[in-house]
Formats: C-alpha cells, structure tokens, sequence
C-alpha cells in the first residue's frame, strides 16, 4: 500500500490527504479508532482517480460509494445515503483545486 499511497500522493498532491481527511472524519464504516488516521488511504487513492469522470457531488457520492462496495462488501459500505455529507466535501476539493489550476494555467 505505501508506493500505492505514495504515486497517489505524488499525482494529487494535498489532495490525496484532504479526502483521505473527509473519509477518516465520516468515517462511514466504523473504523475510526482515533488513532489511525491513514485507515481511509487506499480508498482515497482508489477514488481520486475517477474524480474526473464526477460532473457534480451527487457523482462523486456514486463513486465513493462504488469504492467502498468494491473494496468491502456492499453490506459493510451500506446505503449510498452514508456518503453524501463526505462527497460534497471531497466535490469541493475537488473544485477548489480546478480552480487552483486554471488560476496558475491563466498566469503562466
């Protein structure tokens, strides 16, 4: 997990640890412990790629949710209605950095 960790890292930058963050903090599957707050890095860096297909939160709801289906069972990731609070917030990430990009692509 740790050169997968690190390429998604490397590619996202801060990113990576703001969804990384968001999952740990609504932690929807229970498993935050308070002591493990890497406990939701390789979701983060499954879901980050498919960011780009995401046109709206409700999106990244379905792909955070999809994720979760795939890496644990559909009866442990439980109802798409978990992930909404933690995908507006990953959307925003996500938004505010297009919005970081453009502003350096237009400067340079």
């Amino acid at each position: 997990m740790s050169m997968e960790r690190d390429a998604s890292k490397l590619q996202f930058g801060s990113l990576f640890d703001e969804v990384s963050a968001a999952l740990f903090a609504a932690d929807p599957l229970g498993i935050n412990s308070g002591g493990n707050t890497r406990a939701y890095d390789r979701e983060a860096g499954t879901i980050l790629p498919r960011l780009q297909e995401a046109h709206s939160a409700d999106n990244v709801q379905v792909i955070v949710h999809e994720e979760f289906c795939r890496e644990f069972t559909s009866e442990q990731a439980g109802a798409i209605g978990r992930y909404e609070e933690v995908a507006a917030i990953i959307w925003e990430a996500w938004l505010k950095l297009a919005a970081d990009r453009d502003r350096r692509a237009t400067r340079a």
